[in-house]
């Protein structure tokens, strides 16, 4: 027979959270997500307000080796690590974050500025300099050109002007035009993905947990640029503001006490909202405040 402490871990997932550059974007998503999540100084072992909840660090770069292997239940990394190991997992869903922006991160095949080099084929026989091996080695095999790939350990700009070109990862393309890189081609886009062992999925309790995990960090995504919008109109005035309102976005509407006002709330991007205000109040609206959303399920 089972006893209590080796049942409680059966009724527990395991997580990876991602340690290094999407740590702290991780942490905030859960945090919106309505995880409480506290990380000791030098600690690779988060706490998680839910008892179902266990949490280990690893870097992004590893972490879909040890979710196949079941070394964890589930964890974020990025789909270039996913394709980099070539592992063999349930794709949950993808979160569309990164540590600087909200946009996909982009592995580009870059040379410096004065280099020769102008297109793909002018690599031939030259020496590429990357953190993401196997997948260059893909790329350049696909196009049948002959290149020597080597890992790089980090600072891989400064070695762009020491061997042919480099394979990097960039969000805005800052770091390569600081470091006076030009883009070649872009080897494949990446976004964050939520991933799940094979066996862990097959798990009714563990399925339902991640699943449930999925909704809510998807949510907070989805809350992430959106804000309530509510107010006061004037009753006669209604089909005029909701004619202002995007098509899409179905606004609520209550009746006041006084009859001749209504009360209006809806969820819109936030920058939407921001332009939409200074209109509302022409048409005599009034009340009006917005307020921010951790989370938006559809």
């Amino acid at each position: 027979m089972k006893n209590h402490a080796e049942d409680i871990l059966d009724k527990q997932v395991k997580l990876g959270l991602p340690k290094g550059s999407l740590q702290d974007s991780t942490f905030d998503l859960f945090r919106r997500a309505g995880f409480k999540v506290q990380l000791s100084a030098r600690s690779y072992f988060p706490l998680l307000d839910d008892p179902e909840l266990s949490a280990v660090m690893f870097r992004a770069q590893e972490m879909s080796r040890y979710v196949e292997d079941g070394v964890v239940d589930a964890g974020l990394t990025g789909k270039d690590w996913i394709c980099e190991n070539k592992s063999d997992v349930v794709e949950v869903c993808e979160l569309v974050y990164s540590k600087a922006t909200a946009q996909p991160a982009h592995w580009v095949l870059a040379v410096p500025n004065e280099s020769p080099i102008r297109k793909i084929k002018d690599l031939q026989g030259k020496i590429i300099a990357t953190e993401l091996v196997n997948v260059t080695r893909d790329y350049f095999a696909r196009k049948k050109i002959d290149v020597k790939v080597e890992f790089s350990w980090g600072a891989t700009e400064v070695k762009a002007r020491l061997l042919d070109g480099i394979v990097e990862i960039t969000e805005t393309g800052s770091s390569l035009r600081a470091n006076n890189l030009r883009i070649i081609d872009t080897l494949m886009t990446s976004t964050t993905r939520f991933i799940a062992n094979r066996q862990a999925w097959q798990d009714d309790f563990k399925r339902e947990k991640i699943e449930a995990i999925a909704l809510l960090l998807q949510g907070a995504i989805e809350g992430r640029e959106k804000v309530g919008l509510k107010l006061n109109l004037p009753s006669n005035k209604i089909d005029e503001i909701i004619k202002l309102l995007p098509a899409e976005k179905s606004p609520t509407i209550s009746h006041l006490k006084d009859e001749s006002f209504m009360a209006l709330e809806v969820i819109l991007e936030e920058d939407i909202a921001r332009d939409l205000v200074p209109k509302l109040k022409k048409l005599g609206a009034s009340g009006i405040f917005t307020y921010p959303l951790n989370q938006v399920i559809p």
